[in-house]
């Protein structure tokens, strides 16, 4: 399978952070983005970046700005299609999206994404960890707890995404499991840890440090 593009995905309103762009906040010597980007860039061919509003606040990390192709921000699915689209532009076959606000994400987690969906049609895999205590089952399934904004998405199927998302869908895991979806595990539930709240910024800091 050749190396398939890579989608941030920061369209979303950030209102736990009282809104703004969490991949702007400020994490060591850089930014969140900064940190996602030099993960994510040696894993794919070339990467973009979904978001609405003004693109020209992005200027400065010199990729493609994606806004989501459908309305009212329904969500990480209006992320993930207008990858796809520009994908096609592209003439690729596949992406791969990651979050904007998770800068510890797996070196390795287009490979392992990849090798998940080996013998696949359309490969379309989401990252998972092991579930813990704390999440409920509404998360997980077979006792893994699935990363929606992690995830390979084959671009074949990017029109009946659209088709799902006009007629109103919204949760991910619904979609992926409506055309065989795969689940890929890693082992540390840490590294998907993501930005929501002030707190979990000082902790990004702490995490940077070390």
């Amino acid at each position: 399978m050749s190396a398939p593009l890579g989608v941030i995905l920061a369209g979303g309103q950030a209102t736990r952070m009282g809104g703004g762009d969490k991949g702007l906040l400020a994490l060591g010597d850089d930014v969140i983005l900064d940190h996602v980007l030099a993960r994510l860039s040696p894993q794919v061919g070339a990467v973009a970046l979904n978001a609405n509003g003004a693109p020209d606040r992005f200027a400065g990390f010199g990729l493609p700005v994606l806004p989501d192709p459908i309305a009212d921000y329904p969500g990480p699915l209006a992320g993930v299609l207008a990858g796809l689209d520009w994908a096609a532009g592209e003439g690729a076959e596949a992406i791969v999206t990651v979050a904007a606000d998770t800068p510890f994400f797996p070196r390795d987690l287009v490979a392992t994404l990849q090798g998940a969906a080996a013998g696949m049609t359309h490969p379309l895999v989401l990252a998972a960890t092991p579930r813990g205590a704390e999440e409920t089952k509404s998360m997980s399934r077979g006792g893994q707890v699935r990363h929606p904004t992690f995830g390979l998405w084959p671009v074949a199927l990017r029109d009946d995404l659209r088709a799902a998302l006009e007629d109103g869908l919204r949760k991910v895991v619904l979609w992926t499991d409506r055309h065989g979806g795969r689940e890929a595990l890693f082992e540390d539930g840490d590294a998907f840890f993501n930005v929501n709240t002030p707190e979990d910024l000082a902790e990004a800091q702490r995490r940077a440090a070390a």
